[in-house]
């Protein structure tokens, strides 16, 4: 992949890359974080996308336009923790601390961001284990390992070898959603798809997990406007 700048007010990254299955150019603005994409086959020239880019120009831009705008996590700022919007302040001593839904971090202001998302990923962790160890027994199978890590693309996952890979930005949705998508992944324990005796394992566990999983498809790429 390579980066390229669509110039304008503001110039555009875009991001080039080459697969052997395209047919033609093709452009996509990811949802979740603005990124533009153009997918081009293995011989099409850089400068046929750039001016395929460049046609596009109008539509690439109100598209964004579109989208939230993301959100500097710095002292000030709110984000969300379980839900519930949170503000950012300076704080003292050497670790982040929380009380009455008010971020206290310590530090020189340019890291507020870093030192915040460290919190977050280990919170994140602990609720996450919690949660899989509560369906796993529910469900009698043990997973194999547990990691975090920020995804773009999904939520959670559960390897062939049953270890689950969730995304720590689920610490930022309400405690209902995390849960559910802890159960989602330890029900693929028993069921490696998504058929109806998949979500029979994941009503099991869950109970009616409508309202969750549909938080996720309204408000869940919101979560990525956070830039920390």
């Amino acid at each position: 992949m390579t980066d390229h700048i669509l110039p304008g007010d503001p110039p555009i990254p875009l991001l080039l890359r080459r697969s052997a299955q395209a047919r033609r150019i093709s452009l996509r603005i990811s949802q979740l974080d603005g990124r533009v994409t153009l997918t081009l086959p293995k011989r099409c020239a850089e400068h046929e996308a750039l001016d395929f880019a460049a046609q596009k120009e109008p539509w690439i831009r109100n598209h964004l336009d579109a989208r939230n705008p993301d959100i500097k996590v710095e002292l000030g700022a709110q984000i969300p923790f379980q839900g519930t919007m949170c503000a950012i302040v300076s704080g003292q001593g050497r670790s982040v601390k929380m009380s009455d839904c008010q971020f206290a971090v310590p530090g020189e202001s340019d890291r507020v961001g870093a030192r915040l998302a460290g919190f977050l990923k280990q919170t994140a962790r602990a609720r996450l284990a919690s949660a899989s160890d509560h369906y796993s027994k529910r469900l009698g199978r043990p997973y194999a390992t547990l990691s975090i890590r920020d995804t773009r693309s999904r939520w959670g996952s559960c390897s062939a070898s049953g270890g689950l890979m969730y995304s720590w930005r689920l610490i930022l949705a309400p405690t209902e959603v995390l849960n559910y998508v802890a159960a989602h992944e330890v029900a693929h324990l028993q069921e490696m798809n998504h058929s109806a005796a998949f979500w029979d394992v994941v009503q099991a566990l869950y109970g009616d997990y409508t309202q969750p999983r549909g938080w996720l498809r309204r408000e869940g790429s919101d979560l990525h406007r956070y830039r920390f």
